[in-house]
């Protein structure tokens, strides 16, 4: 049977996978993520810049998967970024960034771009290596401060790609989305479902995996 990588240590990742009936084999890749940036140049789009993450998260995994599941699984990479007035935004690197970013973003609208990367391997060989972008417009509501002070004080916000996830404590801040909200998550299932399927596989096999273990 055919296993899952995933190549993160996302635990919003990892919770899209298990309630869609996959309970994936995780490898944390420990990409420089400023590293991939950097060589990408300043013009780089954001659809561009987060393909890239994901694809390099993905290669670095599939040279560390253990021969014997390497024999016939697929390796997923994501990576997750928020886009607003022009700017690509990660995880806040501390409290102060991620007040100053929601700041930004309260009663406003941005982007969230998911890269997704997938790696067929088989007989330890990649037979097959695919990836794409997924967007979700996510529309911000305004929180009070005091809810903001006690947001941040969670942490959250240090957690998450854009400083907000939808399935936490931020969802009572988000009044809407355009889009798939497993994307927001970190994972598209839908664009993911495609990616498999242009690897030779259907989701049906990944499923039947887990049956089996």
């Amino acid at each position: 049977m055919t296993r899952l990588v995933l190549g993160s240590a996302s635990p919003g990742r990892l919770k899209v996978l298990r309630e869609a009936g996959i309970d994936p084999l995780v490898l944390a890749s420990g990409v420089n993520e400023d590293v991939v940036i950097a060589g990408l140049g300043r013009d780089a789009a954001p659809a561009e810049v987060v393909c890239a993450l994901a694809r390099a998260k993905a290669e670095r995994v599939a040279t560390a998967v253990h021969h014997a599941v390497a024999a016939d699984c697929v390796v997923v990479g994501c990576d997750s970024m928020l886009y607003l007035d022009g700017q690509l935004y990660g995880k806040p690197e501390s409290v102060a960034g991620a007040r100053q970013q929601w700041q930004a973003m309260a009663g406003r609208s941005g982007q969230l771009y998911t890269g997704h990367c997938v790696i067929r391997l088989l007989d330890n060989r990649i037979a097959h290596c695919v990836d794409e972008t997924s967007m979700t417009t996510v529309y911000f509501g305004t929180p009070s401060p005091g809810d903001l002070e006690a947001y941040l004080a969670s942490g959250e916000p240090l957690r998450a790609a854009g400083g907000f996830t939808l399935d936490g404590l931020s969802g009572w801040f988000i009044d809407r989305i355009d889009g798939d909200p497993s994307n927001v998550i970190g994972l598209s299932l839908p664009l993911l479902r495609s990616l498999v399927q242009r690897c030779g596989l259907s989701v049906a096999a990944l499923w039947a995996w887990n049956a089996s273990d």
